[in-house]
């Protein structure tokens, strides 16, 4: 067996994201099972290259995953040869700037989304860099987690006949961060430095929607800032400035459509922190992070409302478990997985940054739709 060394810039790592989902439980992962076997006679490692601007920061986690190789200056990795991919996770806008670098410098290029503060900058990175050449790609991790397999292998099996609806809710109680920490960083509540729950989550509903129902063709939404005041890592109060809570429609090519409620002022009465409830002619499914339920129209109980009697029915019950049928793996690495496949093997790939464009505009579009009240078309975009 042959093995290969590939070496990626990480820049962002530091973040909760970039170091729990892509550093720790996707590239270090890999090399735990001794690389990424490419079904030719040779094994894919990956090594990773820290970068960031907290040099103790870039250090501590060097040292505690025994890595030999961080940087705080991003242009002197760009331009060492041996490095072929750069990722991305920093803040939202802090990314164009560093891709259009790494572009420039001829690296494939893998990163988080959104891809661009605007629609402009999302669409001109995937134009750069197509002319440019090389292999681009952009998170979409949500289409990898156990639940939403599931929900594609039925949807594929034709399971819902003629999908009529999708809804969906996701979020949680944020803690404001004057009597318990917040779970999420201040900056995600501050429009000025790109924060707010639609650049976040709208991105991951158009590929969610996209890839599983058809193609987003309108959206009208509503926003809201519930928590006005905050406090920060350093324990001092803020003004919210962006939306922590989004309430979407959106219509789908073929005629279905999705309703989309996403909060951080939310409290959870769910079994996930996200769900999606999938109503069709021949049945309906109800799929989590890991778990889809389902009800055939053959199995569809026949409830009668009467508000004057207790209900007699479970209707949780009446729902029947769809089996895992394989393992799943984490949905970031078995991403990761496809695109060093992708940039090594050339092996097909579609998620790339004219994906993460779409996503860029679905938000930039809910939010237009937010202050201008009214439902708005969504074109396809020309890259």
């Amino acid at each position: 067996m042959t093995r290969r060394t590939v070496r990626i810039a990480m820049n962002g790592v530091t973040g909760r994201m970039g170091y729990r989902q892509h550093l720790v439980r996707s590239l270090l992962r890999l090399r735990e099972e001794g690389g990424l076997d490419l079904g030719d006679g040779t094994t894919l490692w990956p090594e990773p290259v820290l970068v960031g601007r907290r040099e103790h920061a870039l250090r501590a986690l060097a040292e505690r995953h025994g890595l030999e190789h961080w940087s705080t200056d991003l242009d002197a990795v760009l331009a060492d040869p041996s490095i072929e991919i750069y990722f991305d996770a920093q803040v939202t806008s802090a990314r164009e700037e560093a891709v259009k670098k790494a572009i420039a410098a001829g690296k494939h290029v893998y990163c988080e989304k959104p891809t661009g503060t605007t629609l402009a900058g999302a669409v001109e990175l995937a134009r750069l860099a197509d002319a440019a050449g090389i292999k681009h790609g952009v998170v979409q991790d949500k289409l990898f987690l156990p639940g939403l397999l599931k929900l594609r292998r039925l949807v594929e099996g034709g399971f819902f006949g003629r999908i009529l609806s999708v809804r969906g809710e996701f979020g949680y109680w944020v803690f404001e961060g004057d009597w318990q920490s917040a779970q999420r960083p201040s900056w995600n509540y501050r429009a000025q430095d790109g924060g707010g729950i639609v650049v976040d989550m709208f991105p991951h509903w158009e590929y969610v929607l996209h890839e599983l129902f058809g193609r987003v063709r309108s959206v009208q939404a509503l926003t809201a800032t519930h928590i006005p005041q905050r406090w920060d890592e350093q324990g001092k109060p803020y003004d919210a400035t962006a939306d922590d809570a989004a309430y979407g429609i959106f219509e789908l090519e073929g005629g279905a459509i999705a309703q989309i409620n996403s909060s951080w002022a939310v409290r959870v009465n769910r079994d996930e922190l996200v769900e999606f409830q999938v109503d069709g002619t021949h049945g309906s499914a109800v799929a989590g992070l890991r778990n889809c339920r389902v009800q055939h129209r053959s199995a569809t109980p026949k409830p009668v409302w009467n508000p004057d009697l207790p209900a007699t029915e479970a209707f949780r019950s009446q729902w029947q478990e769809v089996p895992d049928n394989g393992e799943f793996d984490n949905g970031f690495k078995a991403q990761w997985e496809l695109f060093l496949r992708h940039v090594v093997l050339d092996a097909p790939w579609r998620w790339d940054l004219g994906a993460g464009a779409r996503g860029v505009q679905l938000a930039e579009l809910g939010l237009k739709s937010a202050a201008e009240g009214r439902r708005i078309e969504v074109p396809e975009l020309s890259l």
